[in-house]
């Protein structure tokens, strides 16, 4: 069977083509999602972090810094464990 009156070629050779490049732009899209899921995963925590009114001795500070970190920390991670899964 000639597809188009044979203007394609094998038209297996074509349906193949054509699979191979759908399987590349998943694979561009699910590096796009875990690439913007890394970066919120980033933003997020920077963002935290800069949103504290740190006050007090250095350690007092410090302190903050890390209860911010412990509530943000775990979305962070799993935003980034999403992203890897969507790659795998």
């Amino acid at each position: 069977m000639e597809g188009f009156g044979g203007m394609f070629g094998d038209p297996d050779e074509l349906q193949r083509r054509m699979a191979e490049f759908a399987e590349q732009m998943q694979g561009q899209q699910r590096l796009a999602w875990a690439d913007n899921a890394i970066k919120l995963a980033v933003d997020m925590t920077v963002a935290a972090i800069n949103r504290i009114n740190v006050q007090g001795s250095a350690e007092q500070q410090a302190q903050q810094i890390r209860a911010v970190m412990a509530l943000i920390f775990p979305e962070a991670v799993t935003l980034v464990r999403e992203a890897r899964s969507g790659l795998q």
